[in-house]
């Protein structure tokens, strides 16, 4: 008995090591950027590199970074794309994971696979005709134009659906039963009961379109209506790469990431453990 508690006490213990060790590996690259937004040119260029700078009050990186890009308007254009994308696409996909757990009608399954199919289609051969399409749209320099393309998310729609099928079917015809129409009983009863998934979804949609580089840089001709991902290569030149100045860039654009991850962080933890997967 003594020598099984030791040896689950050691594996206990050297998870918990592997854990830590493979969470600092992970996190290193976001601190390194972090300390570095703080050094000063001369710094980056020291041998040997130092990781911790001089002094935390030195500011003139992030005060030449903000005079170089009006950073403030580029965030506000990610926040638009961002917000807009996620809101819509997990109303898309919140409704069209309710049709299909909770209606049945002919060929459920084979639209269900035919949606799950598209997640295995690399997004960059679709730039192509999503480009051509916006482009005849008149979305060019929009924040719709931006956006449109990730309205509709498979794996937004896939992962509700499963928690969707974990609650018990009876649930709706009782709602039936006392009057609830199906808009209500996904509003009223359905999503509180999913609420960490949906949260979960909302912060991981949300933080995937806010560091979207490739389509925001090709549909955007217009400086003013450059996203924080493409305003940040205005700070590099041909001649210099001004790391200290993207490094404080960088920094910055991560504070709504940040700050959307705390605000939403218990639910992230419940989503993790709602989300299991069903039959």
């Amino acid at each position: 008995m003594m020598r099984r508690r030791i040896r689950n006490s050691l594996s206990n213990s050297m998870v918990a090591i592997i854990a830590m060790v493979i969470g600092f590996i992970i996190i290193f690259p976001i601190l390194f950027g972090i300390l570095g937004a703080f050094k000063s040119s001369a710094e980056f260029s020291a041998y040997p590199p130092t990781l911790i700078p001089k002094s935390f009050t030195y500011l003139e990186n992030f005060k030449e970074a903000i005079a170089k890009m009006p950073i403030l308007r580029y965030m506000f254009n990610s926040l638009v794309v961002a917000g807009l994308g996620t809101v819509v696409r997990l109303a898309f996909a919140i409704l069209a994971a309710f049709v299909f757990v909770f209606y049945d009608f002919k060929g459920k399954n084979f639209f269900f696979f035919l949606i799950l199919g598209t997640m295995m289609l690399p997004a960059d051969t679709l730039i192509v005709t999503n480009y051509l399409t916006v482009s005849r749209l008149g979305l060019i320099d929009t924040h719709l134009g931006m956006a449109i393309t990730s309205f509709v998310g498979a794996t937004q729609m896939f992962m509700l659906r499963q928690n969707f099928k974990t609650q018990p079917k009876e649930f709706r015809e009782a709602a039936a039963m006392d009057g609830c129409g199906d808009l209500r009983f996904l509003t009223s009863i359905l999503l509180p009961i999913a609420r960490p998934v949906v949260m979960t979804l909302f912060v991981q949609s949300f933080v995937t379109l806010w560091n979207a580089y490739l389509w925001p840089l090709l549909v955007t001709n217009k400086n003013n209506m450059r996203t924080v991902q493409v305003g940040i290569t205005f700070l590099t030149t041909i001649e210099d790469t001004n790391y200290h100045l993207v490094l404080a860039g960088v920094t910055l654009i991560l504070i709504p990431s940040f700050i959307l991850f705390v605000i939403l962080r218990r639910n992230i933890v419940k989503g993790m453990t709602a989300g299991a997967l069903v039959g």
